[in-house]
């Protein structure tokens, strides 16, 4: 059985690999939070969201994701990853989303680190 974390997990790599507007804007809830990093301004609201992914995007092809569900209750999902981007590096990631009835994702923080090539 898929978990609704699993679910829109699976959608948020989908959304990557095509950066479409509609399919970013389904992840999130109107009035959601979207933190990137320490020292950026959150991502505040759907738009805004969409807007700030299509301005950052990734081109479809540059990278590979792996990941895995670390815990998932009800509204709550950590994800861990591995980012790689065989021209440049890799990273490591975690995510936490929170999701409504609905599987929209009502705020999700990324970390992200570095981490070398390995040979």
């Amino acid at each position: 059985m898929t978990t609704a974390g699993e679910k829109w997990t699976e959608a948020y790599v989908e959304a990557w690999r095509s950066n479409d507007p509609e399919q970013i804007g389904a992840l999130f809830a109107d009035d959601a939070r979207y933190l990137t990093r320490p020292d950026a301004e959150p991502r505040l609201g759907r738009d805004a969201i969409v807007a700030g992914w299509l301005d950052d995007l990734d081109e479809p092809g540059s990278w590979s994701f792996r990941w895995w569900i670390v815990r998932e209750d009800a509204g709550f999902v950590a994800v861990e990853g591995r980012t790689e981007y065989p021209a440049e590096r890799d990273y490591l990631n975690l995510w936490i989303v929170r999701l409504d009835a609905e599987g929209r994702a009502t705020e999700f923080t990324e970390w992200y680190m570095p981490r070398p090539h390995e040979d």
